[in-house]
């Protein structure tokens, strides 16, 4: 008999559909778990990229980190390390969220499944049983109705015959009777039968197996919704440590914009830090302006640090023939012996503005230990204070040959503060300055009497301006955008040219604003 052959196949198709999409749950938690191991993996190099950059502690790179460049690669490394710390946590919550659960789910979903296979399979397997006990009911009424016919034919036939006796006749009619009875028997047997087979027929078919189907598409709805619960969670996880990620990335970009490319740390103790000229709109950036001596304190202390009078002024040095120039006349010995006083005070003042610097660098190191050791600096605060005895010593021995040749005596005075043990400048010492006298005053006045005599030098060259430039730092010159000026020093590489108009008017320019012709 065919049991409900398109019934069954209804049923196969949605069983395959089912586990189908079981299937598809364990294809997106092993896509997951592959997920979570590139997270892990990526943050993993992460880490060891950032230790790997990251100075070791005491080594000149830790103590390159002072200046804001080297500063902000170091706060970029810090960031990255904090960025690879929430991809780990990314990685670990889609593992605990989604991985684990939809595994555990998953299982519920197969044994869910599979009880409800076996109980459509025992419901079919009961209405099979029911129905082979109809069938032997049916062929046993059958049989035993053949056999009761059998049995009242032979009666009637013995009760025909003549030579056939009274037992023989009576005996016919009582098995043919109970051939009938046995007939009836399963006769209401079979139909008995027939009735409850019917009847668990009607349960199967109507209640058992849509229960069934009900059930599997319940788990099916069911397991949907939880995989699409996970694909949310897949972003969500993600989303919930964006916030964090972007205050990573906030602070990568932040310690790019702290870079100062004019002025490294420290550079507001330094009194010669100057205030770079803004650049025009849609011009070339501004070239630099002078340097800082405390920075080069701390990138090259023992060199030599170029004074801000060599920004407006370009001094020749005569040579010198013999100490004392004794065989020079008399007026071209006093002009030497100032010259050579001149010289050496301005030597004595770069030691004195590199002490200054190495000064207040070992109060900010001691207010910082973070930055640096203050004792590293002992050597060099010793070396300067020597030089600065030794420059000393021969200013006034210039200054004594020079009274002796009949000269003024008045050389350029630079302040000469000296150093107290703590390597703190003492402006109590003897030729000490105050601290509101501008010393650099004192230079310009003294050198502008000198240059007023000299003689124009002759221009190298001619540029013309690309840009307006006002012109309003001290040393400089303004020029309009197409005017033609005189070169009469070129750069230096600080990124200005010095020029003169034809009305004999001298300054800086940056680089950058014009377009230079140098002569051949």
């Amino acid at each position: 008999m065919d049991w409900g052959s398109e019934l069954w196949d209804q049923y196969d198709i949605i069983d395959k559909h089912t586990q189908s999409g079981l299937d598809l749950v364990e294809k997106y938690v092993k896509f997951v778990k592959e997920r979570t191991e590139i997270e892990q993996n990526y943050a993993k190099q992460l880490r060891n990229l950032s230790k790997k950059y990251s100075p070791k502690r005491g080594s000149k790179e830790e103590q390159e980190c002072r200046f804001s460049n080297h500063q902000a690669f170091l706060d970029i490394l810090n960031e990255m390390n904090d960025y690879a710390g929430q991809r780990e946590l990314i990685a670990e919550n889609m593992m605990i969220n989604i991985c684990i659960e939809l595994t555990k789910y998953l299982q519920e979903l197969k044994q869910e499944r599979k009880m409800h296979l076996s109980e459509a399979k025992k419901a079919q397997q009961y209405l099979e049983g029911t129905y082979k006990q109809l069938d032997n009911s049916k062929k046993r009424f059958e049989r035993e109705w053949r056999e009761a016919e059998k049995a009242a034919q032979y009666a009637e036939k013995t009760d025909q015959d003549l030579n056939a006796t009274k037992a023989d006749v009576e005996k016919a009619k009582q098995q043919a009777h109970m051939r009938t009875h046995i007939a009836e028997e399963c006769k209401n047997d079979y139909a008995s039968q027939l009735q409850k087979y019917n009847k668990e027929q009607n349960q199967f078919y109507f209640t058992d197996m849509p229960l069934s189907f009900n059930r599997l598409q319940d788990m099916d709805e069911r397991r949907i919704k939880k995989l699409a619960q996970g694909y949310v969670l897949f972003a969500d996880t993600e989303r919930h440590v964006m916030p964090i990620i972007g205050k990573c990335l906030e602070g990568i970009t932040r310690a790019g914009t702290n870079v100062n490319e004019r002025n490294l740390p420290s550079s507001s103790l330094s009194p010669f830090s100057t205030t770079p000229t803004p650049s025009p709109a849609n011009g070339p950036p501004s070239p630099k302006f002078g340097r800082d001596p405390l920075s080069y304190c701390l990138m090259e202390i023992n060199k030599t640090v170029k004074p801000r009078i060599s920004s407006f002024r370009t001094l020749k040095r005569m040579p010198v023939d013999s100490e004392g120039f004794t065989h020079l006349p008399p007026e071209q010995r006093r002009k030497r012996l100032q010259q050579k006083i001149d010289d050496i005070s301005k030597e004595l003042q770069k030691e004195i503005d590199q002490s200054e610097a190495l000064g207040k660098m070992k109060d900010v190191y001691e207010k910082n230990p973070q930055m640096g050791d203050p004792a590293s600096l002992a050597p060099q605060i010793t070396q300067t204070a020597q030089n600065m005895e030794r420059l000393r010593g021969e200013l006034n021995k210039y200054e004594s040959w020079l009274a002796e040749a009949g000269g003024r005596g008045d050389s350029i005075r630079y302040s000469t503060h000296s150093l107290n043990n703590n390597g703190a400048h003492n402006p109590n010492s003897p030729g000490a300055i105050s601290d509101d006298t501008d010393s650099s005053q004192a230079i310009y006045t003294e050198f502008d009497d000198e240059f007023e005599e000299e003689e124009l030098a002759a221009p190298i060259g001619q540029c013309t301006a690309l840009y307006n430039f006002p012109g309003s730092s001290e040393g400089t010159i303004s020029m309009q955008e197409g005017e033609v000026l005189f070169v009469v020093e070129e750069d230096k590489g600080d990124g200005w040219t010095r020029v003169r108009r034809n009305n004999g008017d001298e300054g800086y320019i940056p680089t950058s604003y014009a377009t230079i012709t140098l002569n051949k």
